[in-house]
């Protein structure tokens, strides 16, 4: 039976069990420093714990659960690092450079149900979630990576847009969060910490009341109810009309800026009139909403799809400012490598497997 990863503690909630197994609170502090300022991997490290806490904590916990089965790095600098759960799971991390700094993309699930037909990610049904620990060790590992490099480099932001939908993991999403943020620890700010959810409305209802002040993205895609769920079977449960109602409640109570994130995709969602309807739909929004315009990365397994033309993305650009929207054009990185969000799994484990993910295995947009 494996043991737990201790990543999957909160800092209360690593001081309550330590209190409750005959410990002082003030080891919680000594061991929290071990595990995200010093980056140990081993319990017998912590040199300056008591050797009954570190038998407490390895009878009990490991650290490390994840191991790197591939790793991927681009011309840009971005890497792609696939690893392999104590389940046999694959799963994906991204590490990407910007002028402001390294950013993460984690993932939250084994595979997805939410069943976008232009994604990678959901080309595998889901088969469980993540722990906390799970996507925790998915900073920790790229850290470790960083540390080696012994560049001075450090993890500065997150976005949780990886393979699976976060909010379908709320609980564990919600405790990673306050992990990477303590400030005592890998003391990641919030207002660099982004969550992405396709909608679910209920959940952006809860997270707008769990204060965690970091901020949120809805991958929104289509302006229209029809168009929106031809390509995003989760509309037909959660209707646009239905999903701006949470948006404005949130908005309401974080008074935080949203960011609407929308994949264009060629003679599908990025003509004018998508535009125009777009930008009506958001128009009361607007004042506290940024649309994220995404060059789509094309995967073979969804080939009904091509990537917008060049000219269509400025016209589509061009239209939303127009009509008084704040809109930005994604940054593209790893694009000489699988781009895609969930494309290098999927080729894992094609190749593993050797066979086509057949049509049982595919969840149909």
């Amino acid at each position: 039976m494996n043991k737990e990863s201790i990543y999957g503690l909160t800092l209360d909630q690593l001081i309550a069990w330590l209190e409750e197994n005959g410990h002082k609170k003030s080891r919680a502090l000594q061991v929290w420093d071990w595990l995200y300022r010093k980056r140990v991997t081993d319990f017998s490290e912590m040199t300056d714990v008591k050797q009954d806490c570190i038998q407490s904590l390895e009878e009990h916990f490991v650290i490390q659960t994840l191991t790197e089965h591939t790793r991927q790095e681009s011309a840009d600098g971005t890497m792609k690092f696939l690893f392999k759960l104590q389940d046999g799971n694959l799963i994906e991390t991204v590490l990407m450079r910007h002028k402001f700094g390294l950013s993460v993309c984690v993932t939250t699930q084994v595979g997805c149900n939410i069943g976008c037909s232009f994604c990678a990610s959901g080309l595998l049904a889901k088969s469980r979630d993540l722990s906390s620990a799970e996507v925790v060790e998915q900073i920790m590992k790229v850290q470790f990576h960083l540390d080696k490099a012994d560049k001075n480099e450090r993890v500065s932001h997150i976005v949780v847009m990886g393979i699976g939908e976060p909010f379908d993991n709320f609980e564990n999403m919600v405790d990673f969060i306050r992990v990477v943020k303590d400030q005592k620890g890998l003391d990641i700010a919030a207002r660099h910490i982004t969550v992405s959810t396709s909608g679910l409305a209920n959940k952006i209802i809860e997270f707008a009341d769990s204060d965690l002040k970091v901020n949120l993205a809805i991958s929104l895609h289509a302006p229209t109810n029809e168009l929106r769920t031809r390509i995003m079977k989760i509309n037909k449960a959660i209707p646009i009309e239905k999903l701006m109602q949470a948006i404005e409640y949130y908005l309401e109570k974080t008074n935080r800026r949203i960011t609407l994130e929308y994949i264009l995709l060629k003679d599908v969602n990025d003509g004018r009139e998508h535009a125009l309807q777009l930008a009506e739909l958001i128009q009361h929004i607007r004042h506290l909403a940024n649309v994220n315009l995404i060059p789509y990365n094309p995967v073979d397994e969804h080939s009904q799809y091509q990537r917008s033309e060049r000219e269509s993305v400025r016209a589509f650009y061009d239209t939303l400012k127009k009509q008084g929207i704040s809109c930005s054009v994604r940054l593209e990185h790893g694009t000489d490598i699988d781009a895609a969000c969930g494309q290098l799994r999927s080729k894992q484990i094609k190749q593993s497997t050797g066979d086509n993910l057949g049509q049982d295995s595919l969840v149909v947009g």
